[in-house]
């Protein structure tokens, strides 16, 4: 459970405002992701829920870039959200009365098949929650495609359970606030940002080197533009651990020595189980090396 306030992406009824009812917290909606951080920078709210990454369509660009290079914030915890698309119409249309499906573009993009199967033609509006609020307000036999919160929001009947052609989608979200860092659990991942003072040969091996030697296992790595200049690039690193591990310390300090510059976004809880069995496998492999390593050693002879 969350306390405070917490902004998140509006409206009411997408899938950010149905993400951030998970928390618990008294939500704020605003326009936009840049709206979205800036908000929690500046103390409007205590926290904000971005959207980081979805499975179809990647990272989202306007979190990471605001965390990046706008804001110095910190991210406390994650939710990854399944995103299920429903087709909504007002009581009493059926799906054969449907004359338009309207939707934000990526949702549109994401039932093509759908679509297609059942001859329905399709209009892009703002946002999948603005599209339910129109249908709602329409005396028109249009649909929506949009969530199951929208649907109970906007008065709206379920035509169509999960209508998306991709059954795996998902949405990972960031919970990002000011200064504190979260708790370790055992369960952890921690996200950084590595600035190169050159361009050269060998420099990213020179990076990721550092985590392998410590058999730190890195989840993603992406590179975004600096923004000072054509082919000048900075590195996102997300692995497996907490900033209170010794291993991590050890890791994150010798990048910063290394480099121009490392910027900490964050060590957080991670959702799921798979990450804490492969720390644990990861450890217990270190623990046999070091009694192998010590059994060496007391085979040596006396000087």
């Amino acid at each position: 459970m969350v306390t405070g306030r917490v902004g998140f992406l509006g409206p009411e009824g997408s899938f950010s405002h149905e993400a951030v009812t998970s928390l618990g917290a008294a939500a704020v909606a605003y326009p936009t992701i840049e709206d979205l951080l800036a908000a929690v920078a500046v103390g409007e709210v205590d926290e904000a829920l971005a959207p980081l990454e979805n499975a179809l369509e990647g990272t989202v660009s306007a979190t990471i870039d605001g965390l990046v290079f706008d804001h110095d914030l910190v991210i406390r915890r994650e939710v990854v959200l399944a995103i299920h698309l429903h087709l909504l119409a007002r009581a009493g249309v059926a799906l054969e009365d449907v004359t338009l499906v309207r939707s934000y573009v990526h949702a549109l993009a994401q039932v093509r098949g759908f679509l297609h199967r059942h001859g329905l033609a399709s209009e892009a509006t703002a946002s999948t929650s603005r599209a339910a609020r129109e249908v709602a307000a329409s005396d028109e036999p249009w649909a929506a495609v949009g969530s199951a919160l929208a649907a109970e929001l906007f008065g709206l009947a379920v035509l169509a359970r999960d209508v998306e052609d991709h059954p795996g989608n998902e949405t990972r979200f960031v919970l990002v606030g000011r200064g504190t860092i979260a708790a370790p659990t055992g369960h952890d991942r921690t996200t950084i940002v590595c600035f190169q003072d050159a361009d050269r040969p060998g420099s990213l091996y020179g990076i990721l080197g550092r985590f392998a030697a410590r058999d730190l296992n890195l989840t993603k790595l992406e590179s975004r533009p600096t923004k000072r200049g054509l082919g000048d690039y900075c590195f996102v690193v997300e692995f497996e651990g907490h900033v209170s591990d010794d291993v991590v310390a050890d890791c994150l300090a010798d990048l910063e020595a290394h480099l121009a510059r490392v910027k900490f976004l964050g060590s957080y809880p991670v959702t799921g189980e798979g990450a804490g069995v492969r720390r644990d496998e990861v450890s217990a492999r270190r623990r046999a090396a070091e009694a192998w390593i010590e059994g060496l050693r007391a085979r040596v002879e006396p000087t």
